[in-house]
């Protein structure tokens, strides 16, 4: 058996397995919907400076 035919099979072989993957309940991605509200008294400055004295 040539190199290309080995090949050639493989790729058939992956192709069929890959077809047969099953998903389950869990895999599926599950939608939310809704909003997020923030008040906030404090500036956008203020709010920056703050997450800059968090990162550093």
């Amino acid at each position: 058996m040539s190199m290309g035919a080995y090949d050639e099979v493989e790729h058939e072989r992956r192709e069929r397995k890959n077809g047969e993957v099953e998903v389950s309940d869990d895999d599926r991605r599950t939608e939310y919907r809704g909003e997020v509200a923030y008040d906030s008294d404090e500036s956008t400055e203020e709010l920056l400076d703050q997450f800059r004295e968090i990162t550093s």
